[in-house]
């Protein structure tokens, strides 16, 4: 039997290691059609490559996919983190959990990690070629026919397409003809851009803890939050991206978002922390000292928004001033115009419609022995190591049925 996966990442190592021990006697190719393969991981996590999140109980876990939840209900009890653990584990590489819950190899290098699935892979007899491009292919009895782009056939009894996610709807024509439903790819995982904001200047300044809402909406999110050059990023500005990728899309990326700076208190509850501060700190510059544990710089930024004059005292307030920095600290205001993909990590919503596909085995409802994994399908998980869990699960999945 011969076995050909279309894409070199995450999701098509993991089904061709998992396949060829399976089906020791089968002849599995991997087809990528950049120089390198594994091109994602390499870069993930500033080069560390973020494996996976730590577990949790299952319908927590799943909860991190805006898009796929169904599907991965059914499928990660047959492969979770824990076992993407194990996996790697039993190939000697070891993984550590950070404070936030997403793993990474002890040697905080994503080389690690290549290394590992192209030394497994060719161990295992799996043939890798780089710098093939498949243009087409075409059902020709019980096998396929792939026609790549400099004009060679390869026949294959079984093919897995694990691209990943592609930007452009036109770039899934070739899918789409053979009957697959595409649901329109869209951006996930992004940044706000907010040219006219007052708080550019302190790019790099961060908050652990922010409540970001998009207005006119239901979406919001509440984690860390990054000022940067072009507006805000950070957890909780890629995470509320992900799960508003299409309402977002709908508005054209123009939209305003409201942030409370301590999402820990009421609006009543900091209004009246600002009026004990009048009278307990009344002398006090007000722009001279930080409150409530916000960098300094920030701090000063709000009180220049707030029009207080570097030598307010806290005693010289007024009610109204304070009110505008309740306002500022509990409610801002920011005009979203634009957005930016986070780092060199695109990640898309849309793809294969998962009613086109098998959710036990990931086969094509209308073309036996096409496969599919990883992102090429409508799933997407927020950042955090959720996406690599999806190509691990799915690739595995694939694995297991794609010699049947």
């Amino acid at each position: 039997m011969t076995i050909t996966i279309v894409g070199g990442g995450a999701s098509g190592f993991m089904a061709a290691i998992t396949a060829a021990e399976r089906f020791p006697d089968a002849c599995i190719t991997i087809l990528e059609k950049s120089r390198t393969v594994l091109n994602k991981v390499r870069i993930s996590g500033g080069g560390r490559c973020n494996v996976t999140h730590r577990h949790h109980e299952l319908r927590h876990f799943i909860k991190n996919y805006p898009r796929g939840e169904k599907l991965l209900r059914k499928l990660l009890p047959h492969f979770d983190a824990d076992a993407t653990v194990a996996w790697f584990e039993k190939r000697g590489v070891q993984l550590k959990t950070e404070a936030d819950g997403r793993m990474f190899p002890t040697s905080d290098s994503s080389h690690t990690i290549i290394e590992c699935l192209i030394k497994t892979a060719r161990n295992l007899n799996i043939e890798i070629r780089t710098s093939v491009h498949v243009d087409s292919f075409e059902k020709t009895g019980d096998a396929f026919q792939l026609k790549l782009v400099n004009g060679e056939p390869i026949l294959t009894d079984r093919l897995l397409i694990a691209t990943g996610g592609y930007p452009r709807a036109e770039s899934f024509d070739w899918l789409e003809e053979h009957r697959h439903v595409i649901v329109p790819p869209l951006p996930s995982l992004f940044t706000f851009n907010t040219p006219d904001n007052y708080l550019l200047p302190l790019a790099g300044v961060a908050v652990k803890d922010a409540w970001v809402k998009i207005s006119g909406t239901k979406h919001e999110w509440r984690g860390p939050l990054l000022i940067t050059h072009w507006g805000f990023s950070g957890p909780a500005v890629l995470k509320l991206s992900a799960w508003g990728a299409r309402d977002l899309a709908e508005k054209n990326y123009h939209f305003t978002c409201r942030i409370n700076w301590l999402p820990e208190m009421k609006e009543q509850e900091v209004r009246d922390f600002l009026l004990a501060e009048k009278n307990n700190t009344a002398k006090q510059q007000i722009a001279s000292h930080a409150r409530f544990g916000l960098p300094s710089r920030l701090w000063k930024a709000f009180t220049e928004k707030a029009e207080i004059p570097d030598t307010l005292r806290w005693g010289d307030a007024s009610h109204k001033v304070l009110n505008r920095m309740t306002e500022l600290l509990t409610n801002s205001q920011y005009e979203v115009k634009g957005k930016t993909t986070f780092k060199e990590e695109f990640v898309t919503c849309g793809g294969i419609a998962l009613a086109d596909i098998d959710p036990e085995t990931l086969q094509s409802r209308s073309l036996p022995g096409l496969f599919f994994a990883g992102e090429v399908m409508d799933v997407d998980g927020i950042t955090g190591g959720f996406n690599f869990q999806n190509a691990w699960t799915t690739g595995y999945i694939v694995g297991k049925n794609i010699g049947l």
